[in-house]
């Protein structure tokens, strides 16, 4: 029978469906199995190639991974390393701009995979908190007034946002849902615009435990005197006046731990009045040998107290520690504490409401062969961040000292 052309158009459309349909399985046929492929490519590549040493890759902060916070406003982390190479607000040797450099490469061995706290019973990069390395903030170098501002948007922009785990196990009290920032400095003077930031987060006064040689509560016309300018104001030994004035501090729970400094005299109320101007309570380098780490510890506690509603803030300067273990700092002072002393203190008082911190001072220009003070440097942002994410775990883990009556819990915690 003769076909008409309308019949051998529809039959071949039929068949040219029919083969469309084969073809068109056979492409997802195809892409299956390329989806296959790639993800056990993907599998024998990590098997392969993911292994890092202490000595190789780029150098982020314990091999973290790096983003650029600041300049993506859709990231979101529990806890941020950022650092602030700023150093022009230093009244002695400069050279701390260089500090996140030196503390990321310092802490190049400890690799996620073999960071096991065993004093903690827990590996913070391997626990619940998602941990990034923000990068540093761009400071400039010519303008101390602009650079704290600078400073201050960088830190409440960071600061304000939500975290990547707002559902942690231990979420409660005033830091539930937020992040916690941990700053590479840079000179101290970074921790004024960090206590506004946090000031503007919480909404209340910020309790302070501060590390340190120096009392850096220096009434600024004592640098300046008659040249006193806005810039000069802004300096890394006046900072915490400036924060006390602002109403930044609490100023019946906060805590100088390790000073050491030379004074101008015994009356002068700028350092000496624990009362409504500065409100510190001092613990001296030297109260280490009568009462010991663990009377140390249990001070600081006493002091500050465990309120989970009340945010605290650790700025510790690296020339705490004494200059024969961390000569790289800009303004050493003999007769500090040791790294041992300085991390058993540290982690004795594990349980208090951190919501930040800072590590300061550390200048590698003066650092010895061994870059020994960078690495107690990156040994303290570890011990810091092992207690936030320890608290923040919501269970009472074993490790570092095994006490957990209650007298202890309040008390703190010390090994002997």
């Amino acid at each position: 029978m003769a076909l008409s052309i309308k019949n051998v158009i529809v039959l071949g459309l039929l068949a040219l469906g029919t083969t469309g349909v084969h073809g068109h399985a056979r492409h997802h046929h195809d892409e299956d199995e390329e989806i296959v492929l790639s993800q056990s490519k993907k599998e024998e590549l990590l098997m392969k190639w993911e292994q890092e040493w202490g000595f190789s890759g780029v150098s982020t902060f314990a091999h973290m991974k790096t983003v650029k916070c600041l300049l993506e406003p859709d990231e979101r982390y529990d806890i941020a390393v950022i650092g602030a190479p700023f150093d022009t607000a230093v009244s002695y040797r400069p050279g701390a701009r260089f500090g996140p450099r030196a503390i990321r490469a310092a802490s190049g061995r400890q690799l996620p995979g073999t960071s096991y706290n065993a004093r903690a019973a827990i590996n913070p990069y391997k626990s619940w908190a998602t941990i990034l390395d923000c990068g540093d903030i761009p400071i400039t170098p010519f303008d101390n007034a602009l650079a704290e501002r600078q400073m201050y948007e960088a830190f409440l922009e960071l600061g304000t946002r939500p975290a990547k785990t707002p559902a942690a196990p231990n979420n409660k009290g005033i830091a539930a849902g937020k992040p916690k920032l941990v700053t590479l400095g840079g000179d101290h003077s970074v921790a004024l615009p960090a206590l506004r930031a946090l000031y503007q987060i919480y909404q209340k006064p910020i309790t302070v435990l501060h590390f340190d040689a120096h009392l850096d509560t220096w009434n600024p016309v004592r640098y300046a005197s008659y040249w006193l300018s806005e810039q000069s104001r802004f300096n890394h030994g006046s900072f915490f006046h400036i924060a006390s004035t602002e109403g930044l501090i609490s100023n019946t729970t906060s805590a100088h731990a390790g000073i050491r400094t030379r004074l101008t005299g015994i009356d002068d109320g700028d350092y000496t009045n624990p009362g409504p101007e500065q409100g510190f309570m001092r613990i001296h380098a030297d109260d280490i040998d009568d009462i010991g780490t663990s009377g140390v510890i249990d001070s600081i506690i006493n002091r500050i107290g465990l309120d989970p509603d009340q945010p605290v803030y650790l700025s510790l300067d690296i020339d705490v520690l004494d200059p024969g273990t961390a000569p790289g700092t800009g303004t050493p002072e003999p007769g500090g504490w040791t790294t041992r002393e300085l991390i058993r203190i540290l982690r004795g008082i594990e349980k208090l409401n951190l919501v930040g911190a800072d590590i300061v001072e550390v200048s590698p220009s003066y650092d010895n062969v061994g870059e020994t003070t960078a690495l107690a440097a990156a040994q303290v942002v570890f011990e810091i961040i092992t207690s936030m994410v320890k608290s923040g775990s919501g269970k009472e883990l074993g490790g570092w000292y095994g006490k957990k009556d209650e007298e202890v819990f309040e008390k703190g915690k010390d090994e002997l």
